[in-house]
């Protein structure tokens, strides 16, 4: 069993300035604030987490997080806030810099994505109850897939439809079809050291978090986010 105690458990929201499919999302006003504000106010509301950092570029987001209440300690380097910035890349830096700077180790990385608003407090009690019971070293919240890969394809060279997966079966009915789930980046909480050992938020003792399709939209576009409004509408009124 794991015993996560909340004072080691690190917080993480990254949350770059750019962005070439929605500009500016992360502090765009989403039913009534800021949107990476509903992700702090979450990871608040939860009680499990020591400290709330945004990693962030951008001094507009910088000032928005801290006046939500997430610390902002250092900007995040140019360098690692381009589009093809891993997010690994970030949570290593944020990790290394808390050590070196305050002296303070996570033992727990809690990597939350502003961009996931439909993210409840109970998923992270849930996600650290996980933990709790079993001897796992990460937990990540997954949905079942839309398109279960036995019926995705591909284009040969020609450019004809071949079986993405080779030697896919293809069964008529989806009941037919074992369960397929996709993971939907809507929380990561993982073992810092596993992590720095692996480099990876999924290392080989990860257990699911079974979020709902609904919920699990990443907002990247403004239809996305226009999604996310109506579907947060929703579930907030029952």
């Amino acid at each position: 069993m794991n015993s996560i105690d909340p004072a080691t458990v690190l917080a993480l929201i990254p949350a770059r300035g750019g962005s070439k499919g929605l500009p500016g999302k992360n502090i765009l006003p989403f039913h009534g604030k800021p949107l990476i504000s509903h992700t702090i106010h979450i990871a608040r509301e939860s009680a499990t987490v020591r400290r709330i950092l945004v990693s962030t570029d951008d001094e507009k987001i910088a000032a928005v997080s801290r006046a939500s209440g997430a610390e902002v300690p250092f900007l995040r380097p140019a360098e690692m806030a381009q589009d093809a910035s891993p997010v690994l890349a970030a949570a290593l830096h944020a990790l290394d810099w808390l050590e070196e700077n305050e002296h303070w180790t996570a033992e727990w990385l809690l990597l939350l994505q502003p961009t996931s608003p439909l993210r409840t407090a109970d998923d992270i009690r849930n996600a650290t109850t996980l933990l709790r019971q079993s001897d796992a070293d990460a937990v990540l919240a997954v949905s079942e897939t839309k398109s279960h890969p036995n019926w995705v394809k591909t284009l040969t060279p020609d450019g004809f439809l071949a079986p993405f997966i080779e030697g896919q079966i293809q069964p008529s009915r989806r009941q037919e079809l074992p369960h397929a789930f996709a993971i939907n980046g809507l929380l990561y909480l993982v073992r810092t050291s596993t992590f720095r050992d692996e480099l990876t938020f999924s290392p080989k003792k990860t257990l699911p978090l079974m979020i709902p399709t609904m919920r699990a939209i990443d907002i990247d576009t403004e239809t996305d986010f226009r999604m996310a409004e109506f579907a947060y509408g929703i579930a907030m009124n029952g």
